[in-house]
């Protein structure tokens, strides 16, 4: 049977769509380093699809701030200099520090649970050493701005999180839990009870910019 020309589209789509689904969480993870060569055809056979998918994820990819485009290397993954890295979190800082000034207001006591949840969750993976520690600190920060209900701040704040992630992961390879990560949530849940905006907000960017501190360190070529 023949495949009219909107079935050709859509499953196009569809390959497109796994493949940048598979790369996007390969790079999340680590599995390829900053200035690594994505080749599409080695890809595409990993995969099990053309090469003409992989590229176009490689464009998405691209726009994401992933990996970069170059006419004589074709696709290399990006990865951030230390300045760079330092101005991610610097941004982090602001906007996550304004997604919880306007979730303020909506946090319930149901809210104030789900949080102390996810906060045990994140301290049950750290003691155990699981590299899942990364996916849990997440899921506790994707929980407060989420709550904002503002689909580009969200947006902005989860890509974020998606270009620092492998140093996240570099830096628990280097250590048995980040020993001071439970102390500092529970202040922040605590400086969410509080009602006081101003202070929550502080906390939450004094968090963020700790942790940048403490990565940099893990993050830097020579301890690669």
């Amino acid at each position: 049977m023949a495949i009219s020309p909107a079935s050709t589209t859509h499953v196009a789509s569809t390959a497109e769509e796994e493949a940048y689904t598979y790369l996007h969480q390969a790079l999340r993870l680590g599995h390829y380093k900053p200035g690594d060569r994505l080749i599409a055809e080695e890809i595409a056979a990993e995969i099990g699809m053309s090469r003409m998918p992989v590229r176009e994820a490689f464009r998405r990819l691209s726009a994401d701030g992933l990996v970069t485009l170059r006419p004589n290397r074709g696709c290399v993954v990006a990865g951030l200099t230390l300045d760079e890295l330092n101005e991610t979190f610097e941004i982090r800082s602001v906007l996550e520090g304004l997604a919880v000034r306007i979730v303020m207001p909506r946090l319930t006591l149901e809210s104030f649970e789900d949080l102390d949840r996810l906060l045990l969750r994140m301290e049950r993976a750290g003691e155990t050493g699981s590299s899942d520690w990364v996916l849990r600190h997440q899921e506790f920060h994707a929980y407060l701005y989420g709550m904002s209900e503002r689909p580009k701040l969200i947006r902005q704040i989860a890509a974020l999180h998606v270009a620092i992630e492998p140093y996240m992961r570099i830096w628990f390879d280097y250590i048995d839990k980040p020993l001071s990560a439970r102390e500092e949530h529970q202040n922040l849940i605590d400086a969410l009870k509080s009602g006081d905006c101003a202070e929550a907000e502080k906390v939450m960017q004094d968090h963020v910019l700790c942790t940048a501190a403490l990565l940099a360190d893990f993050a830097s070529p020579s301890r690669r």
